[in-house]
């Protein structure tokens, strides 16, 4: 046996060449006596999805977590089991009382040396007992070790930690903070708690006052975008050592801080290059273009012509460039008409722009008249041309003695003006945080159904949809070409347009047409992501935020739940692009305009949001897809059928949350779907051979098999 004093002694000679080792890798990491050791060469695994996707808790993949960003709807099952069982109401303050908890939950904690010594003769220990002691702690330390993404590096851990969750009380772990994310864990649970929070969800980061939990007294709250905010205590002392505040505003907001965002570190390789997608010039041509109408242009190949463009759009073919240039001039942002989709049986289009700039005194310009002449005159089925403003007729009155404006009617004498009186962004910003004022962290269950209402959110979901059903009706039942716009174009018009060819056209209900959907009508046209979404910006204040691009998710959503098979896409692959929308892990939603991307070498420097998604499409494919190829959508635009995106908006409370995952469900249906359809072909293959076998022998045409036609 030897004395404790030794004993000690080894331990933090171990701890000291551990810790040693780590800072020669990670020289720039804040010294601070972690008391773990952490090996600086050793690659983590990778986690079974990116922060955001919703993965499913199965065997052998990432271990349970809680509250972890990368399983958000019904994934943590075993949580939500313990919670069931001890009956937890939402509002727990304290921590969870051991005595309610089920059998099946087990405590760990860390060794302690004073128990082991007590347990020995006289206060010694074997060197049996120090090896396991030293096991014991390495084992821990290698558990309480955040997994990092490929290019991912740690910036600080700090042991101690409170997280203060709303659901169970606090939680003490260690924290660590990448130039990526924000990981709690606390391994003395099982299974363990996590807390695995993109930096790039955060909208602000403040330092409050908390009452004392032991040691802590200073702290920490993050207001996220996701609709959730996050509380952290810890020490004073570790603060100064430490800069918590710090490290998570600096690495949070790199833009703020000079610091590039995250995507351009980020070096997973995929087999699918997401960034092939979607290539214009095909998708045109998928469409039926160009033809003896519609031309191709690249006109705006340097975006000198519009900045806000893309390179390549499609304009009626008779107009020249210098009309061209003129009705560039009378548009918003030089934002002039161009096509988005074709009929193509009646050759009706959606084409989509900015405002006129009408101003007070009704200008006009005769070749922006004479261009929307030609849009209809393309289309021999109408004589009529509908304009679609998304605006509310007031608002666009006053845009109109600001400079701006519509059409009248005696300018484009052959053209219908329609407001479709949806409101503007600062509106739906209002809305969005009052949804997350009534759904995280309590729901008042007594009031739901009043205060979900009262946020408006489901009623501006409705009158976008309704819109975009207009739309789509006049193009399939009136075929009429139809011009959308709002004032720029590039907030509601996106929604409108975009909203409408999914009703439309069946090939963007898949998951390849669904991401070619969001290149062309959102990204390549000029959806203004950094500065709706404030990607790497600490400026939460900024008045141009707003959840543009939530509510067409939404939108789609809610399309999902009224035509389950029509879409090839489950609710997974809407959830993993929102929680992707704020990452910044992929170069997908950066910057505001297609020149800005080329400008920062998107392309070359990040990876596309559809490699991931497309090299594991199973996990987004929803099993009771049906292809209603030629068939038109029209879902009811009624907040009557309409409902509140549950596993989004409310997914973060534990009380909301399925006790079977229902994605897991969907993987189990789509595996047996994969299965009936490979005896459904063994079965083909057999049937034939018979059917060669029995040709051979002569036999006579009335015994021939009759080849099977199954599909499931």
């Amino acid at each position: 046996p030897l004395p404790p004093s030794l004993i000690l002694s080894a331990i933090r000679n171990r701890e000291e060449a551990d810790r040693a080792s780590w800072r020669k890798t990670m020289d720039k990491l804040p010294t601070l006596d972690l008391g773990l050791p952490v090996s600086g060469g050793r690659k983590p695994p990778r986690p079974a999805a990116p922060p955001g996707a919703l993965a499913a808790a199965s065997a052998g993949s990432r271990q349970p977590s809680v509250e972890t960003l990368d399983s958000p709807t019904g994934s943590h099952v075993e949580w939500c089991k313990q919670l069931i069982a001890a009956t937890i109401s939402s509002q727990i303050s304290g921590p969870l009382p051991t005595e309610n908890l089920s059998r099946d939950y087990r405590v760990y904690r860390r060794p302690d040396l004073r128990e082991l010594q007590d347990e020995q003769h006289n206060g010694y220990l074997s060197e049996s007992g120090i090896d396991q002691a030293l096991r014991d702690g390495n084992k821990l330390a290698q558990m309480e070790e955040a997994p990092l993404f490929p290019g991912e590096a740690i910036k600080a851990i700090v042991k101690d930690v409170m997280y203060i969750c709303p659901f169970m009380g606090a939680v003490s772990g260690t924290l660590t903070v990448t130039d990526f994310k924000m990981y709690f864990k606390n391994v003395e649970r099982d299974p363990p708690f996590i807390l695995d929070v993109p930096l790039g969800v955060i909208s602000r980061v403040e330092k409050i006052g908390v009452q004392s939990h032991g040691d802590n007294s200073a702290g920490i709250e993050i207001v996220c975008k996701d609709m959730r905010n996050l509380r952290l205590a810890y020490r004073q002392e570790e603060q100064s050592k430490l800069e918590i505040f710090e490290t998570l505003t600096r690495y949070a907001f790199p833009l703020s801080h000079g610091l590039p965002l995250f995507a351009f570190s980020y070096k997973e390789k995929f087999p699918v290059n997401g960034w092939k997608v979607y290539d214009p010039i095909a998708e045109y041509k998928r469409q039926g273009l160009p033809n003896e109408s519609w031309k191709i242009t690249k006109i705006n190949s340097t975006y000198e012509f519009c900045d806000t463009y893309p390179a390549i759009f499609v304009i009626p073919t008779s107009v020249k460039d210098d009309d061209l240039s003129k009705v560039a001039a009378f548009r918003a942002k030089g934002r002039i008409p161009v096509l988005s989709w074709i009929h193509p049986e009646s050759q009706a289009t959606i084409t989509r722009c900015s405002q006129p700039l009408v101003g007070p005194n009704d200008k006009r310009c005769k070749e922006d008249e004479k261009y929307l002449q030609t849009i209809m005159d393309a289309n021999a089925q109408s004589h009529k041309l509908i304009i679609f403003d998304a605006r509310q007729n007031s608002v666009a009155d006053t845009n109109k003695a600001k400079g701006g404006g519509y059409e009248s009617e005696s300018a484009y004498p052959n053209a219908e003006l329609i407001f479709l009186e949806i409101h503007n962004i600062h509106v739906m910003r209002e809305s969005l945080r009052k949804l997350k004022e009534i759904v995280y962290p309590t729901l008042d269950e007594a009031r739901w159904l009043s205060n979900v209402d009262g946020t408006h959110w489901l009623e501006y979901i409705r009158m976008l949809l309704a819109g975009a059903v207009r739309i789509a009706d006049k193009i399939e039942s009136s075929k009429t070409s139809v011009v959308v716009h709002c004032s720029d174009g590039w907030d509601r018009t996106a929604q409108l347009t975009s909203l409408a060819m999914l009703m439309l056209d069946s090939y963007y209900r898949t998951i390849k047409g669904f991401e070619d959907l969001i290149e062309k009508e959102w990204i390549s046209f000029g959806h203004r992501f950094a500065v709706r979404v404030g990607h790497g910006d600490d400026n939460h204040a900024d008045a141009d935020r707003s959840p543009i691009f939530l509510q067409f998710i939404d939108c789609v959503w809610q399309m999902t739940k009224q035509f389950p098979a029509a879409f090839e896409f489950n609710e997974l692959f809407l959830i993993t692009i929102l929680d992707h929308l704020y990452s910044c892990l992929f170069g997908t939603f950066l910057y505001n305009s297609e020149q800005q991307r080329i400008k920062e070498e998107v392309h070359t420097k990040t990876v596309s949001l559809w490699s991931y998604i497309n090299s594991q499409v199973d996990e987004f494919t929803n099993p009771f897809y049906v292809n209603y190829e030629n068939h038109v959508l029209y879902p009811v635009a009624s907040v009557s059928h309409l409902e509140l995106w549950v596993n989004y908006y409310v997914r973060w409370n534990p009380r909301m949350r399925p006790q079977m995952p229902i994605h897991q469900n969907l993987k189990d249906l789509l595996a047996i779907r994969n299965e009936l359809r490979k005896k459904v072909e063994e079965l083909q293959r057999e049937a034939a051979t018979r059917s060669i076998s029995s040709s051979e022998r002569g036999s006579s045409p009335s015994h021939s098999a009759t080849p099977v036609h199954t599909a499931v």
